[in-house]
């Protein structure tokens, strides 16, 4: 692969161009206590406020970074980490054509990002380069990969070496309670993927409504039931690792015995919350007004047929 250059020049640096300044990032509660701060953030002078928080409140990294500086602060680091380990993996796997090639596509990638012309997903912020930039290591958290030497599915050593860059996933659930597949096995899968700052969706049709028998002789608790635990856990789930919700979306098709239980319960629980708002309690968006109520992190779509 050869990569032409656009926007910077061989033996130059491709940020000489940016000026970089510090900048505050600060969320407050609506009292005005400040529930996370930081000062003295370098990014490029052009960035809005809301580049710089979220950049500084979600994508910094500050554990496993020289304790001195506290973590990342300066988004240059972040844009080496990034452009960097991915002129790695090409260099690693043979894409490029030859060593300025892969500098080209260093030195271009790291330019667009300081100038906001392209960003990648969540996760690749989140989790790549962590490994190549700082050496940061973990235990094996499920992952696989294909091999690229023998094209063999392969189960990761590492959380950071090989990371989760990927965003969106769709994963189906079995009308199981237990098994591969299954309803709590879903729970694990979703519970990896939030770790790591991805998002995921599922259609829940599969699961029997709360109007049916279960083997043992009792009634099935239903789709919505067991999305209660599901929209908990996606709640309590730092995505990524930080201030992120977890991305999460639920789906129910339009014949299910339950649809109208499953239409009507976000609307309900809302109810509730208002409920206990007028009764007093904090009714922000992280306050135990909401946070006592179900389907606060879910986007419910309801999949309608041809017909």
């Amino acid at each position: 692969m050869k990569i032409s250059r656009h926007f910077t020049k061989a033996g130059h640096d491709p940020l000489e161009g940016f000026r970089f300044v510090p900048r505050t990032s600060r969320i407050s509660k609506l009292d005005g206590t400040v529930v996370f701060e930081a000062k003295d953030v370098m990014v490029p002078e052009a960035w809005s406020q809301v580049a710089v928080d979220i950049l500084a409140q979600k994508y910094f990294r500050r554990k496993g970074i020289d304790a001195q500086n506290g973590g990342e602060k300066d988004a240059r680091q972040v844009f080496h980490r990034l452009a960097g380990c991915w002129r790695h993996w090409g260099e690693t796997h043979g894409y490029f054509d030859s060593a300025d090639d892969a500098q080209a596509f260093y030195d271009e990638l790291t330019y667009m990002l300081a100038d906001q012309m392209c960003a990648p997903n969540s996760p690749q912020w989140f989790n790549t380069g962590l490994h190549y930039a700082y050496g940061i290591a973990g235990p094996a958290q499920g992952h696989s990969y294909v091999d690229p030497r023998t094209g063999e599915m392969t189960r990761s050593t590492s959380a950071y070496e090989r990371p989760q860059p990927h965003a969106c996933f769709i994963q189906s659930v079995a009308d199981d309670l237990v098994n591969e597949g299954g309803i709590m096995d879903l729970w694990t899968r979703e519970a990896r993927i939030f770790k790591y700052g991805s998002g995921t969706g599922t259609n829940f049709s599969t699961l029997r409504s709360s109007k049916e028998q279960l083997n043992g002789g009792g009634t099935a608790s239903g789709p919505v039931s067991f999305m209660k635990g599901f929209d908990a856990f996606a709640g309590v789930i730092k995505s990524g690792g930080k201030t992120r919700r977890a991305a999460k979306m639920v789906i129910l098709n339009v014949d299910h015995p339950d649809i109208m239980e499953y239409v009507g319960c976000k609307a309900n629980e809302e109810k509730k919350a208002w409920a206990l708002i007028d009764a007093g309690y904090d009714g922000s968006f992280t306050g135990p007004a909401y946070g006592s109520v179900f389907f606060q992190n879910s986007n419910n779509s309801v999949r309608a047929s041809d017909d």
